[in-house]
């Protein structure tokens, strides 16, 4: 029998599925392998630990499995492509190693909500980038470019954001619930040893502060709701850039849209917001309410290798 594996390789979390031609068989779940912003040695460890975990539920040897895809941000460099690959080499027989493929997250995703055919898949996790396809095979994107310059509407953004709204707001005078809920998140007692910690080097973990402007927005708080409100305005401006180039190509077909990522998943708010400005910039346009898992995509490729 031949075994496929597709993996999602998140800058937080790494999500793995192995199957046969038809079926599922087994998952696991590790932390980020990232290798652009974790390196390589915390990626190593996650994508070791998630393909062992996995195949152990299946009772196979990693040596069995016929071919993989795995998708992961900055794979379109060939320098990182080729670290995950060697990185997976570790772990399987060298016989399957040019059924190994690495391809970008937003190639998972996209095939996750559309098979081969076109669409436009926004995806806000830790970091963010919105991704299509016409028909005709052109492609497009729009954000994805790093933490330091882009990433719009991503928990790396809203984090860092929070902070800026919390010293914003202590300059003018304002309160915020989100400031009381930091400091205890971070263990501080000032405004200057939150500025202290913000600006460190290595920067903080500021996607993890995402639940707690979740949290801040659920008790009315307007400086996280604006946050949230703004996340959602800026993926809805990136899915509309990629829109407006695709159809360039094509604009008698309008293409569906649809979401992954945790901001998506744990904010119906933001994903209200993002739907609402499509809908009203782009009248009729489809934007599919049920959320993708980038993960069946990868084995979806994995599968079409056809080992």
């Amino acid at each position: 029998m031949a075994y496929y594996l597709g993996i999602d390789g998140g800058g937080t979390k790494t999500r793995c599925v192995l199957g046969d031609k038809t079926t599922v068989l087994a998952k696991a779940m590790s932390g980020g392998s990232n290798i652009v912003r974790l390196g390589e040695a915390q990626a190593r460890e996650a994508l070791h630990t998630v393909v062992r975990q996995v195949c152990a539920s299946a009772n196979i040897s990693p040596d069995q499995i016929g071919a993989i895809c795995i998708g992961v941000a900055g794979a379109a460099r060939p320098e990182i492509a080729e670290k995950i690959r060697n990185i997976l080499a570790e772990l399987i027989s060298d016989s399957i190693l040019s059924n190994v493929e690495v391809v970008g997250d937003a190639e998972i995703a996209l095939r996750a909500a559309f098979g081969a055919g076109p669409g436009v898949i926004a995806i806000a996790g830790t970091g963010s980038i919105v991704y299509g396809r016409d028909a005709a095979g052109h492609t497009a994107r729009a954000g994805g470019w790093g933490f330091a310059v882009s990433d719009e509407g991503s928990g790396h953004w809203i984090g860092r954001r929070a902070i800026s709204a919390i010293v914003s707001a202590h300059d003018q005078g304002l309160e915020t619930a989100l400031t009381a809920m930091v400091f205890q998140a971070w263990r501080l007692n000032t405004i200057d040893e939150l500025v202290q910690q913000a600006n460190s080097t290595p920067p903080p973990d500021f996607p993890r502060l995402f639940p707690i402007v979740l949290r801040a927005a659920d008790q009315a708080d307007p400086i996280a709701r604006d946050l949230l409100t703004a996340a959602g305005a800026r993926l809805a401006a990136l899915a509309a850039v990629v829109i407006r180039r695709l159809a360039a190509h094509a604009p008698v077909v309008a293409l569906p849209v649809a979401m992954t990522g945790s901001v998506f998943r744990q904010s119906p708010y933001v994903r209200q917001i993002f739907y609402n400005i499509l809908q009203t910039n782009l009248p009729g346009l489809e934007v599919r309410q049920d959320l993708v898992d980038p993960v069946e995509g990868a084995l979806a490729r994995a599968r079409a290798m056809g080992v």
